[in-house]
């Protein structure tokens, strides 16, 4: 399950907090983004289908079609973060994944990116960072994905990600504010990503299923998400399990009721929560959610595991999708957002 090989440098020990667990706590997100609203007309015709006002997963605008071809959605979005492994490679190539996963939550495919790269040239060489953007390049190509330069800034703190533009069926997007009562719920990957990118953080224990969990695209549970015949999705990343399905059923305007028991889990979560392991971006998480969740019978430990703060997490659809647990349902409104069972 783990190993303690030894690396040269260990990137995490330059960052405050690792992967999406260094988000900004959503709270505080949202009542900066409620004061503002967009202050320009929109021009030429290109009307916005999504913008932030439901907090999806990307911004998406729709490009008609013209002498008869058919109307396209051009979806756009930027994920960067602080290193949450130490190796360099699997740092690029995690972070390159959680960016292309909000095209792919959105129900499209990415065709471009560039890179966003932040870095302590006095402090780490650059051949690491050669190797980050190495792995961004590696799993953009398996992504089927241009790659067409980017942007660099000389920080004191490593920083990498990508800024990402797809295309997708304006008819057949995957959005937060479509989820309707009776739809089941069903997640793609499992939870636990947080805890123990944490304890790896502390420890320099290695968890290779982590990584193989977190460098998996989501483009497969897309895809099956968009046959199955869903139109409500989102990707489960640094606000959590609980923060990302509020954030879907109040945009849906239902209730969401969840299996505990059904909910998977990678080996040694929960043994990290237990030890303690648990990043501050969790436990804001869970603070947020709070007041819109009834937590039913669920014990501490099963809260900070379903508030974890997530990198590069898997898609919660509101649908069956083949391969992927059911989890829960949507339900008519009640007093909360969220049912623990």
């Amino acid at each position: 399950m783990s190993s303690t090989r030894e690396t040269p440098v260990r990137l995490t020990q330059f960052a405050h907090g690792g992967g999406c667990a260094c988000k900004i706590p959503p709270g505080e997100l949202e009542d900066v983004l409620g004061t503002l609203s967009p202050t320009l007309p929109v021009t030429g015709g290109i009307p916005l289908l999504v913008g932030t006002a439901t907090g999806d997963d990307a911004a998406v605008v729709v490009l008609p079609g013209r002498d008869g071809a058919t109307d396209r959605a051009v979806v756009s979005t930027a994920d960067f973060f602080t290193p949450v492994v130490d190796d360099p490679y699997d740092w690029g190539r995690i972070a390159a994944a959680n960016a292309l996963s909000d095209v792919y939550a959105m129900g499209g495919r990415p065709v471009l990116a560039v890179n966003l790269l932040a870095w302590p040239r006095d402090v780490l060489p650059f051949d690491l960072a050669r190797e980050v953007l190495r792995g961004g390049l590696d799993v953009a190509a398996e992504a089927g994905c241009h790659v067409g330069g980017g942007h660099s800034v000389d920080d004191p703190e490593p920083k990498y990600g990508m800024a990402v533009t797809g295309l997708a069926d304006p008819s057949r997007l995957l959005r937060n504010d479509a989820g309707r009562p009776g739809m089941p719920l069903s997640l793609s990957k499992p939870l636990g990503l947080g805890v123990l990118n944490n304890r790896h953080k502390a420890t320099g224990e290695r968890f290779g299923h982590a990584v193989a969990t977190m460098v998996a695209l989501n483009r497969e549970a897309a895809a099956a998400a968009l046959d199955a015949g869903a139109v409500c999705a989102t990707d489960v990343t640094g606000f959590g399990f609980l923060g990302h399905l509020h954030k879907l059923a109040r945009a849906s305007g239902v209730t969401a009721v969840v299996d505990t028991a059904a909910v998977p889990y990678l080996d040694g979560a929960r043994d990290a929560v237990r030890a303690g392991y648990v990043s501050g971006g969790t436990r804001r998480n869970l603070a947020w959610v709070a007041p819109s969740t009834d937590f039913g019978p669920a014990d501490t430990d099963t809260r900070l595991l379903l508030a974890d703060a997530q990198t590069s997490g898997g898609l919660l659809v509101a649908g069956e999708v083949p391969g992927a647990p059911v989890v829960g349902e949507l339900v008519m409104r009640g007093p909360h957002s969220v049912v623990l069972r």
